[in-house]
This record gives structure tokens, sequence and C-alpha cells, in this order.
């Protein structure tokens, strides 16, 4: 491992820098600012759940067209563009004086923070990667944990020293002047899968069209196996200082509770990445949400703090793998060439998923729906999905074995 890093450090770190820059416009990072804005607006739960939730849908039709991008444009120009747009949308929220501009500033941060930045750090590694393309995976998006083990606590700090527009600007300030001119020197350069290590493809025989793509049945089964931990995070998080209200406990024990997720989440995704090069992404694609399920089940029905810490714990484990199997899955069964235009349709499903988790929750919650036993709900739906995926992948994988 340590030798394949050295060997591919440019490529690998510019996709962890996508992937970390990636937690400013995510749901876990924009909730931690969302009691000061129900606040600032005088907003429900309900409310507020709506309006970021047309913000995300917006955004999600939005990045189906812009993420075509990815497949006609270098990737320098691509960094180039989304890191100013992800600021600006950061500095769009800080200054936001109403419901119109918190709109719009939530809007710019959903398309360029979750939707184009992790497009475009997965669409990279799975066109520069190969047969190695577990591990690069693997090691790139160790930046999605490091976002959500640091950037918490950072914004928390900043929100109480400064306030929580001005944690804001200083989020933009640093992806302009810090992020930028790293990852733009990092990604100017492209790699070909066979000028280094690993160079075979692995995985189908033929590369897929979006058209042929959103005809393949078995493509809505692979979604809904591998869109829960969008669903159900982005809904948990979003609601955190809800339920921590409720629970009685402080808010500090999920931000506390990133850094733990953050650990097991390291250990789990570099364990994935190698599991995913020896055997495939289609063989770990059925049991990967089991972890999750029992999470769910765990925060919804314990009512003690440390359910938290069990929670983080288990979920680290599943999303370990869920990062790894984001980033493998679609290039082994549909091939890269097309690779920005169906990842376009797989980002915008999943953004509009984690728009729709926390308005509809949120909506739930005001109609007296106890947000634990939606928690509940979301872990039973993991562990059936699980049983339905072993069908599903051995019906991909018979499939891949035929002769094109």
């Amino acid at each position: 491992m340590h030798r394949f890093f050295v060997e591919n450090a440019r490529w690998i770190s510019a996709g962890f820098l996508l992937l970390f820059a990636s937690s400013v416009g995510q749901t876990f990072f924009i909730a931690l600012s969302g009691g000061e804005v129900r606040r600032a607006y005088g907003l429900s739960n309900g409310e507020y759940g709506t309006l970021f939730m047309a913000a995300t849908l917006t955004s999600a039709l939005a990045l189906v067209q812009l993420g075509r991008l990815v497949d006609h444009v270098s990737a320098g120009r691509v960094v180039a563009l989304i890191f100013p747009m992800l600021a600006l949308g950061a500095v769009g929220f800080a200054l936001s004086f109403d419901l119109l501009t918190l709109f719009l500033g939530l809007f710019v941060l959903r398309l360029f923070g979750q939707g184009m930045m992790v497009h475009t750090a997965y669409t990279l590694l799975g066109r520069w990667f190969s047969a190695e393309r577990g591990r690069a995976v693997s090691l790139a998006a160790l930046g999605l944990n490091a976002g959500k083990a640091i950037l918490p606590l950072g914004l928390l700090a900043l929100s109480n020293a400064l306030g929580w527009r001005q944690a804001w600007l200083a989020a933009a300030a640093a992806l302009v002047l810090v992020m930028l001119p790293i990852a733009a020197v990092l990604a100017r350069v492209e790699r070909s899968p066979g000028t280094a290590s690993g160079g075979g493809r692995k995985g189908s025989a033929r590369d897929w069209t979006r058209a042929e793509v959103l005809r393949d049945p078995l493509f809505y089964w692979l979604l809904l196996g591998m869109m829960p931990p969008a669903f159900i995070s982005n809904t948990i998080f979003f609601h955190q200082v809800h339920l921590a209200e409720i629970r009685g406990w402080g808010l500090d024990t999920f931000a506390l509770g990133f850094t733990l997720y953050a650990v097991v989440t390291v250990f789990s995704t570099l364990v994935a990445g190698q599991l995913v090069d020896r055997f495939s992404a289609l063989q770990i694609l059925p049991t990967y949400l089991l972890p999750f399920g029992l999470a769910c089940l765990a925060l919804g029905t314990v009512e003690a703090p440390w359910a938290v810490l069990a929670f983080m714990a288990l979920y680290g484990i599943a999303d370990g793998l869920s990062l790894i199997l984001f980033g493998s899955l679609w290039p082994e069964v549909y091939g890269t060439r097309h690779l920005g235009s169906i990842r376009a349709v797989l980002i915008a499903t999943m953004v509009f998923l984690s728009a729709v988790g926390p308005g509809l929750s949120g909506v739930l919650i005001d109609a007296g729906l106890a947000f634990p036993v939606q928690v509940v709900a979301m872990g039973v739906y993991c562990v059936l999905i699980c049983l339905a995926l072993h069908g599903v992948s051995k019906r991909v994988a018979a499939r891949m074995a035929l002769p094109a």
C-alpha cells in the first residue's frame, strides 16, 4: 500500500482533497448550523427541512447536466471551477438575509459540495485507475473521513467564538486561499491506467452508455442497495440537533461521535479497498449494509448517550465499505468511457435522496411521528435490502461473464 501511494500520490491526493473539501456542502456540516439558522429565520424543523430539500432537489436536477463536464473537460479546469463556486455558496449562506438568499446559498453549497466535488473525485479516480481501483479509492476516500473528523469541531469552535456567519466566511476563505491552489496543481496532470501500477481493466467487458444504463432494470436494484447511506445518514445528521434535544444530549455528543466514526471508517475503508481488489465490488455489495442497519436500530431504541457512539462505530464500518463500493462498483459493472455521464445520474440521485430524507422526516416530526421511530424503520430497510441484493449481485455477475 505504501509503495502504491508513493507511485500515485499526485492523483490519490487530488481525490483526497476533493472529497475533503466536499464536506463544506455535505448535510452533516450544514446541519451543525441548523439551530442558529432556524432561530434566525423563525423556522420549524419541517419548514427548514423543506427549504433544504427544495435547494437540494434543485441542485440534483442541475447536476445531471453539469456532471457531464467531467467527461469532456480536463481535470484541472473542472477543479478551477468547482472550488470557487463552493466558496461562493458558503459566502451566500453566511450573508443570507431572507429565505430567498438562504435558498440560493444552500443550492450552491449542495450543487458544488455534495454534488460536483464528490462526482468529480469519484469519476476521476475511476478513470485514472483500473486493476487497483479499490486501493486508490480507499486512500482518496479518507478525505471524507478526515473532513467529518476535523471540520465539525472546527466549525463549532469558530461559531462559538465568532458566530455562525463568520465561521462560514472562514470556510469560504479556506476553500479559495488554501485548498484551490493545491488541488489545481495536483489535478493538472492526467493519468492513464496503463502507465503506472495497476494496468489492465477489471470488470465489464464493454463500456455502457448512459442511455443503456438507464434502460437496464438491474441498475435500479443496484441503486436501491447503494443509496441508503445517502438517504439515511443525511436524514439523521440533519436532525441531530432535534434528536439531541429530545434525548437530553449535548450537541457535542454528535460532534465527538464524528471523531470515533472517522477513526473506524479509516480502518474500514482501507480494508474494503483491499477486499474489492482481491474479490470484487459485486461480491461485497450484499452484506455491507448490515452494520448500518444495526447502527440505526441502536440509535432509535437506546436513549443513553452511548447510543451515539455505537451508531457512529457501526456506521463507520458500513460507510467505509460504502465509499469503496461507490467508487468501484459502477466502473466495474458499466465501464469507464461514459463514467462521468453515468455518475452524474448517480450523484444526482444520491443528492435527491439526501434532500428527500431531511425534508420528509421534518414533516413527519411536525406531524407527530417521533424521529427515533423513523430511525428504527431505516434500520429495518437496511436489513431487508441486503437480502434482495444477494440475488441481484449474482445476476449481474452472470451477465458480466457472458461473451461481449
